[in-house]
Formats: C-alpha cells, structure tokens, sequence
C-alpha cells in the first residue's frame, strides 16, 4: 500500500513537473522583444537610366582619294595630318603624256574642220549649178553627204579632244572637300593608278561633326520611336528633346555636345534582332577622330516610379519578393514585378504602393508572421552620384 502511494505520488511530481517546464518555455517565448529592423517607405519619384551600346566613329564626311588616272606621282603638296580646304592642290601625276593626247588630238580637230571647210565650200557651189541643172541631182546629195560626214568628223574629234584633255585635268589631284588629311598611301615617284597599284592615295574627313553608328536593339527602338511619336518626329530639326544621345569615348569622359539620330536601316537583322542606327554629334573642337570606338548612351526616363534598392529583394525561382512591414509591426512577405535595374536600384511594376513599409536589413533573419521593430531609413543610391 506505502509503496502504490509512493509510486503516484513520483507520477503526479513529474506531471506537475512537465507543466512547470511548459509554462516556462512559453513564458521565455512570449518574452522574446521583437526583431530590430530598417525599412524604407516607399516614394514614386521620376528616374532616368541608360542603356549603352558599342558604337563605331566615322567623319561626317570621309571622301577617299583616288588617281583617276594612271602614272608616275610626281609631287605630293600638303602636310600630312593637317586640315585642307576645297580645291586645295594634293597630288600632281607626270601629265607629259596626257599633254601629248591633247595636242594630237587638236591636230586632229583642225584637220577635220579644214576637210569639212572644203567640203561645205563644195555644196555651196554645187547648190547653184544643180538650180540650172548644170550638175546632177546624185551629185548634189553626194556633195550634202560629204558636208554632213565632214561634221560629223569634226564633232567627234572635238569630243576626243574635250576627253584628253579631261585626262590631262585628272593629273592635277584637289580636295574635295575642307577637312583633315591623312597619312599619304604613295609618295613621289610611285606609279599610280592602275592594278595592281591602284590604290587609295588618302582620304580627307570632315570632322567638325562626327557620324556614329551602332546596333539598337528592337526593345530600345520601339521606346525610342513611342517617345518621339513616329520616325518623322525623330529626324524632324524642329522636334522636341531631338538631341538627347550620349557619347561616352574611350577614356570615359563625356562628349560635350549631345546627338541625335540620323539614319535607321530599312529592317531589323533577323540573326541578331538589332537595327542598325547612325547618330549626329557636333564635334567643333575636332577632339573625336574617325575610327575612334565609344559608347552610345541612350536615356530611358520612369515618370512616378516606384523605385526600391535591390538589395531589399528576395529572388526564388525566378520570382522575386519584399518583406513589408504593415501598421501592426507584423511581417508579410509580397510579390513584386521588376521593369528595370537602375545601378543598384529597381523600378517595380506591380505589388508595391507608395508608402508602403520594406525591409532593407537583415531580410535572411525575418519571415512571414513575426512582429518587428522598424526603423525608417533614407534609401541611398550609387544612383545619385555620376
């Protein structure tokens, strides 16, 4: 009997034991502070990013120098790398045989208006004789057409003689155009003209303003050409915002003058989806050079965004979350859609509101349900800073 009470006894001791340990883990529980978290509110602000493209440098005009003619370079008459003005002397071309082609063939002009001379003389006295009928009929068309051969003769001599000296002209190489010169690809004494020397001499660029192309891709193109209305908007001098395209050059510097675009290739490339694009940048300090690679950047502004550092983002799977925070201090994790990366900030589409609360700290030590404590701070962006 002593030992039956002695063993309920110990059974009703550990019973009342268990609760007391029980009601000390949920007391333990329940004293646990709420978490200390940082959270931004969210603001819609207006937000401008850039796309930027791989971009190839050109003259606004890059005319090639050629010898029209072939012979030997018998002098060169600028100063290489230096800007030249139109009609400027460049090369001359030993013109002693084209000057020999002229002077036969004024030879040959003369002969042939002499032979024509003489047989206008002859019609003019055959017409006459032929009244009274003192020569024939076939003798007058045969004088006519020995008049009409002798012009001919001498029309096609005067050409001959008009295309020699033509020749002898092209011996005399001018610029084209006011520009800088290059490095000369012949010099004195070299023959020119002719395969297999039939080379570029030289190219004179125009370079107060500059050409630049680059490939768009359609997504950009499209949002481009929404902004402008249509592509005559684009192209039109009187369009609003026209200039608004970026030249970043090799040492990253920025292209004081903007651009705009000039030129858009008459279809998209099915292999790569991109569209080919020239753009227009003024360049009178001549600091840009043809040849030259850069960077096309190419502004993209979000009117009353709503924009949050991406360092507050969850990404599962392909989806992408916040925590935020509600006015009872309880955590809700919520689904957002992305529409851009800006530097270290992100343009959300859908799932956010202005004013809404997010964490931005500590987003792996919080969940769904827990209470925390929040702190607001200022979202700091690299975005601010150029």
């Amino acid at each position: 009997m002593v030992k039956s009470v002695q063993i309920r006894f110990k059974e009703i001791s550990l019973i009342l034991l268990s609760f007391l340990l029980v009601n000390c883990a949920q007391e333990q529980k329940k004293e646990v502070p709420p978490q200390d978290v940082n959270v931004v509110v969210v603001k819609q602000q207006d937000i401008q990013s850039y796309d930027e493209f791989v971009a190839q440098i050109y003259g606004y005009k890059d005319i090639s120098i050629r010898a029209r003619v072939d012979g030997f370079l018998e002098g060169v008459h600028f100063k290489e790398g230096f800007p030249v003005k139109k009609g400027q002397l460049l090369y001359t071309i030993d013109s002693q045989p084209y000057q020999a082609e002229v002077l036969n063939f004024e030879s040959k002009v003369a002969e042939a208006k002499t032979l024509f001379a003489k047989a206008e003389s002859d019609l003019n006295r055959y017409k006459p004789l032929a009244e009274s009928n003192a020569v024939s009929q076939s003798d007058l068309d045969a004088a006519q057409a020995q008049c009409n051969a002798a012009k001919a003769s001498v029309d096609a001599a005067e050409a001959s003689l008009e295309l020699a000296e033509i020749k002898l002209s092209y011996t005399k190489i001018s610029s084209p155009i006011n520009g800088i010169i290059g490095k000369s690809k012949a010099y004195v004494g070299e023959y020119v003209g002719k395969m297999p020397n039939a080379v570029i001499l030289n190219t004179v660029s125009q370079i107060d303003k500059i050409l630049v192309e680059f490939f768009l891709p359609e997504k950009q193109y499209m949002q481009i050409i929404r902004h402008f209305g249509s592509a005559d908007s684009l192209f039109s001098n009187s369009g609003q915002g026209r200039n608004f395209l970026e030249l970043v050059l090799a040492d990253g510097s920025t292209l004081e003058s903007k651009g705009h675009i000039s030129f858009l290739d008459r279809a998209v490339n099915q292999n790569t989806g991109s569209l080919l694009v020239q753009a227009e940048f003024d360049n009178k300090k001549r600091i840009v050079r043809p040849g030259q690679y850069a960077k096309i950047k190419i502004p993209t502004t979000f009117n009353d965004a709503i924009v949050i550092p991406q360092k507050c983002i969850v990404e599962l799977q392909g989806k992408y979350s916040v925590f935020v925070v509600g006015n009872d201090s309880i955590v809700k994790s919520k689904e957002i859609v992305p529409q851009a990366k800006i530097k270290d900030l992100l343009v959300v589409k859908e799932g956010l509101k202005e004013g809404d609360k997010i964490i931005t700290d500590g987003i792996q030590k919080v969940r769904n349900g827990i209470k925390v404590n929040a702190s607001v701070v200022e979202i700091k962006s690299v975005n601010n800073s150029k």
